[in-house]
């Protein structure tokens, strides 16, 4: 029930987010997807099942901001989170550097998949913002390692001070 909780926190946090940063320039927009980091931490921590329902919920909350196709950022958020959780469980993604490139393969792999998707369900070509979306898995890979790598901090800073 602990991991619920900060879960809708933490994606009540990303809606803060994309908020203002939507009001601070569109284009950061493009490259942040403060959903796609909720759903792949929360994915590495409690598995597939935790992180497909977490990724529906994001991705349909992160569809409402947008105008395109609603339930394409639910699905692609939902194979995000029910791959990066199966994955995680067979393969150790905890050293900072393979976590980091574990989670711009899942992003990738997300943005290709909602590529596809976008592509056949929209009639209108598809906008990549002069090539600027391509940061987004970069982008999103570095902030969710460094979510990693600041709570490993936090833990071994109260684990010492105990």
């Amino acid at each position: 029930m602990k991991d619920v909780l900060r879960a809708f926190l933490a994606t009540l946090l990303a809606v803060l987010v994309y908020s203002l940063a939507g009001g601070a320039g569109p284009m950061l927009l493009v490259v942040l997807n403060a959903f796609s980091v909720v759903v792949l931490y929360f994915s590495v921590r409690r598995g597939e099942v935790f992180g497909a329902f977490l990724g529906t919920a994001c991705g349909l909350v992160q569809d409402s901001f947008s105008l395109g196709v609603f339930g394409v950022g639910g699905l692609t958020k939902t194979l995000l989170g029910f791959w990066a959780g199966f994955v995680s469980r067979r393969i150790d993604v905890a050293p900072f550097f393979r976590n980091g490139l574990f989670m711009l393969v899942m992003s990738v792999l997300e943005m290709i998949l909602w590529v596809l998707v976008t592509a056949v369900v929209r009639r209108e070509s598809l906008n990549f913002h002069g090539g600027l979306i391509l940061l987004q898995p970069l982008v999103t890979a570095l902030l969710g390692s460094s979510l990693f790598a600041v709570e490993r901090r936090f833990r071994a800073r109260g684990s010492r001070g105990a």
